[in-house]
């Protein structure tokens, strides 16, 4: 049953299309892995049982008859906790919202559940997703399945890491400043950003961030985060962006031939801080590989380092407090210290921040005038012990050590581009380092394929850590 677990979520799609396992099965397994392993990882904030019993039941049930299937018919998947569930407390890992039970999915939810996907609950994420480490006051720290003295990074903690730890076969995940790619780099998955719009935030959250947050998966594999993308991806009824639509689903490019691409690779950081050896190292075996396989690759570096860029990405970054209005003696530290700065900005502060963002994006998306894709590591840093960002007494400190963890995932958020991380490297402790693979505007297409051609030069869906 463990080599069921870890059958990519395509496979085992097929296994229920041709009736020889069923989506009871498949719910069972997985909510009998989560009892056993959970009370290490704590991964699952909540867990609905009776919910996906009967829904698996419901998909058997069509199986039977005949019906047409969606593409994840059958599939167990987890949710992360940002994202509104109807009739499953959606947390936000916030104590204002330790109650709060919606009356509605949001857009992905809905799209996830049309695709004939079985929701098991909700992943474990910091406190509105702020830090790049899975730790809160309301729902408790999240630990790495590789070493569960180490944190599966953040925002989507829990999404990796029950994904890793064979508690669900896929994930859904979010990203606002590198969400996706943190946790899928140090807990060995592949994750995508999505390019600015290509997901929808309806029915409630339009502008998230002024366009820096996106849904996206997470993944063991490329066909699977590809799957997950083609569900998810649409525009809605007033969404105030949207991306192109794809020429073809992007599950068919897994597998088609990239051809000859133009590559830069870059260790040098948008804001100045140093990348550990390991993640260095990781780039360049990726460069290799890269040039291995025909393309060109050469180093260059984007006009990225611009002095003033963390000041304007917090000025909009601190304003999604305006979404929720938590009072402050009810955030925790680090989320009342930005919502006490955004408090203190004015209109004018905002607008001057968005548009100096978007001039320094203009300069960075330059470079892909003149390459296809840009390899850099995916952060500057190994994983990070669980307590390392949020465990300071000043909030400001750990915000601090998160962007010397993080800084090459934030600027893509600002700049739209799609990007994924690549699980491409273990270090000499056996932990995952990923490389961070960075397309031009709405070109998932291309991230895709040489994704899969990486993949398979170098497959890594068999690497499982010790807690699984």
């Amino acid at each position: 049953m463990t080599e069921l677990a870890f059958l990519s979520a395509a496979e085992q799609a097929a296994l229920v299309r041709n009736k020889e396992v069923s989506p009871v099965e498949l719910t069972e397994l997985y909510l009998d892995r989560i009892e056993k392993l959970d009370g290490d990882v704590n991964a699952w904030v909540t867990v609905v049982p009776e919910m996906a019993l009967e829904t698996a039941r419901e998909a058997e049930a069509a199986v039977a008859s005949g019906d047409e299937l969606g593409p994840l018919h059958g599939v167990p998947i987890s949710i992360k906790d940002l994202n509104e569930t109807a009739g499953i407390k959606t947390t936000f890992s916030s104590k204002a919202f330790a109650d709060f039970v919606p009356d509605w999915d949001c857009s992905t939810v809905t799209r996830i559940k049309g695709a004939g996907a079985v929701i098991l609950g909700k992943t474990n994420t910091p406190e509105f997703g702020t830090p790049p480490a899975t730790e809160s006051e309301l729902n408790g720290a999240c630990r790495n399945p590789w070493n569960l003295d180490l944190s599966p990074g953040g925002s989507s903690g829990g999404a990796a890491a029950a994904l890793a730890a064979g508690m669900c076969p896929i994930s859904q995940g979010s990203d606002g400043g590198g969400s996706i790619r943190i946790p899928s780099s140090v807990c060995g998955l592949f994750g995508i950003k999505p390019a600015r719009g290509r997901v929808s935030h309806a029915p409630l959250m339009g502008d998230a961030l002024n366009g820096l947050s996106t849904d996206g998966p997470i993944a063991r594999t490329v066909r699977d985060a590809a799957l997950l993308l083609d569900v998810m991806e649409g525009y809605e009824t007033g969404d105030p962006y949207w991306a192109p639509p794809p020429q073809r689903p992007f599950v068919e490019e897994v597998g088609a031939d990239p051809g000859k691409l133009r590559i830069a690779f870059t260790a040098q950081t948008p804001n100045g801080e140093e990348v550990h050896p390991d993640c260095v190292v990781a780039m360049e075996g990726a460069a290799k590989l890269l040039q291995s396989l025909g393309h060109s690759v050469e180093e260059a570096a984007p006009d990225w380092f611009h002095p003033e860029l963390v000041h304007y990405f917090v000025t909009v970054w601190q304003a999604a407090y305006g979404y929720h209005q938590v009072p402050l003696e009810q955030l925790e530290p680090l989320n009342r210290a930005l919502a006490e700065t955004a408090l203190q900005s004015t209109s004018p502060d905002y607008t001057r921040a968005v548009m100096e963002l978007q001039a320094i994006s203009r300069k960075i998306v330059a470079l892909w005038d003149d390459y296809d894709v840009l390899l850099t590591p995916t952060l500057a840093l190994p994983p990070r012990p669980v307590g390392w960002m949020l465990g300071e007494e000043d909030p400001w400190v750990g915000f601090a050590k998160a962007g010397a963890f993080t800084p090459f995932t934030p600027v893509i958020n600002v700049t739209g581009q799609p990007a994924v991380s690549v699980p491409l490297h273990w270090s000499d402790d056996n932990l995952p380092i990923g490389v961070h693979l960075i397309g031009r505007p709405a070109d998932e297409a291309t991230l895709i394929r040489i994704s899969s051609q990486l993949e398979e030069a170098r497959p890594w869906k068999d690497r499982r850590p010790p807690v699984s």
